[in-house]
């Protein structure tokens, strides 16, 4: 019988102890201690039972619950407080991982890499497919709930459809969405079997629709295939509604460059249901970024309205989206804005990047790294000396140094990163390096 459920409802830092906050219909919420962190414990009057109703069976659930709830229920009752590890100082729960799979692309974006190229670290730098799969295995096991692969370009890695496979597995530990960043080049082969291994997100980066500024802006050819891989993702579903499987462009605008294409761009979700995002260009390492190339998110917008007066800001679809979102009325799409440089979005990162040399970096405009690659190859030489045979403990031991190293990283995350005027001039990665 339920005198008073307490029911795991959501998790918190750690505060104060006995402090109460409230919850719609009545139900209360306290703060109490747990061996990795603090639980806020909810008190919910509808579904304690004081005493049994009349006629009932005594201990009974509510018939609420028993024909609706029962699921809902036992999730709740068996949800673990959000990883201490994965918390930085400041609250933000860390939930999305941003793994890059190459360093190499087929591809030159003004933007992303200098046009003399970059110095790509050598084969054995990188991390290798098992490495890879033991970092996402273990920060799932902590409650990420969201990988994207990035590069360089993800597809030009060899085994990539294969890594999307074994990435998918990781749905029964508790991944719910798993997702690609692509120029679109080469992935229209594969696109399929990645579909049928649980992708759930295709980002595609397209920064004009005009095939001689293509290759101006990308030192290559290629439009053509990147509208093909477009309109193959539509073909097998990206979009539709209940799908589950969202398509977006990703567009970087710089001024004089493709700044007057943002209508058309525009023009592309009136029938397609994609998200059209523009990017407020962004400084890194040999992009010869410049305030006067810089189209600001307001800028955009005024743009905009001038051709669609009727565009409108949507609600945010969830409390980490990193774009605003607007939209026109009557068209299938919508469009977005990444403002990391006028209107920064930090009060609710809760994304961690994965560099193909194996460094966790905590912020993308952060210069502060560190190498899971190398513990674990410490821990694989010591396996290796030891014969090849696993060392007594040593799994254990190597996640737990890594967790430790993770949890410090995170905590030690700043609460946002500089602005326009110190970017520019802090030291950080070719984005190519990087993996956006």
């Amino acid at each position: 019988m339920f005198s008073a459920a307490r029911i795991l409802q959501r998790r918190a830092l750690a505060v104060t102890g006995g402090a109460t906050r409230g919850f719609t219909g009545g139900a209360t919420a306290r703060l109490k201690p747990h061996a990795s962190g603090v639980i806020r414990v909810r008190e919910d009057p509808e579904i304690g039972i004081a005493e049994s109703p009349a006629g009932s069976v005594p201990g009974a659930l509510p018939s609420r619950l028993r024909e609706n709830g029962i699921n809902r229920l036992e999730r709740i009752k068996n949800a673990k407080p959000f990883s201490e590890f994965l918390t930085d100082g400041f609250g933000r729960k860390h939930t999305y991982l941003r793994i890059s799979v190459t360093e190499r692309c087929n591809l030159r974006c003004v933007y992303c890499m200098p046009a003399e190229g970059v110095p790509l670290s050598p084969p054995a730098h990188l991390l290798s497919t098992p490495e890879i799969l033991e970092i996402a295995r273990l920060f799932v096991s902590q409650g990420v709930t969201k990988i994207r692969l990035t590069g360089g370009e993800p597809t030009v890695r060899k085994d990539v459809v294969e890594l999307v496979e074994e990435l998918g597995k990781l749905r029964s530990i508790g991944l719910k969405e798993l997702a690609i960043t692509s120029n679109g080049i080469a992935l229209h082969r594969k696109l399929q079997r990645m579909i049928d291994a649980g992708l759930t997100g295709l980002n595609l980066s397209l920064d004009t629709l005009d095939p001689f500024q293509f290759q101006i802006m990308t030192r290559r050819k290629g439009l053509e295939t990147v509208l093909k891989t477009i309109d193959t993702a539509l073909d097998m579903g990206f979009g539709e509604e209940g799908s589950g499987k969202v398509l977006k462009i990703n567009s970087v605008v710089m001024k004089g460059v493709n700044d007057h294409e943002i209508v058309d761009f525009v023009g592309m979700t009136r029938d397609k249901p994609i998200e059209v995002r523009f990017i407020e260009y962004m400084p890194f390492d040999g992009n010869k970024w410049s305030k006067n190339k810089m189209v600001s998110y307001n800028d955009m917008v005024s743009r905009i309205k001038e051709i669609y007066p009727t565009l409108q800001k949507l609600p945010s679809q969830r409390p980490n989206d990193t774009s605003k979102t607007w939209g026109v009325p009557g068209f299938s799409g919508r469009v977005g804005f990444i403002t990391s440089m006028t209107h920064n979005f930090c009060g609710s990162c809760n994304r961690l990047r994965i560099t193909g040399d194996g460094n966790l970096k905590v912020c993308l405009f952060g210069e502060a790294e560190v190498s899971l690659r190398d513990m674990m190859r410490k821990y694989r030489n010591r396996e290796l000396e030891a014969g090849g045979v696993g060392v007594a403990g040593g799994r254990e031991e190597m996640e737990s140094e890594l967790l430790q190293v993770i949890g410090k990283a995170v905590g030690n995350k700043k609460e946002k990163h500089a602005g326009m005027g110190e970017l520019e001039n802090m030291k950080n990665r070719p984005m190519i390096l990087i993996g956006g």
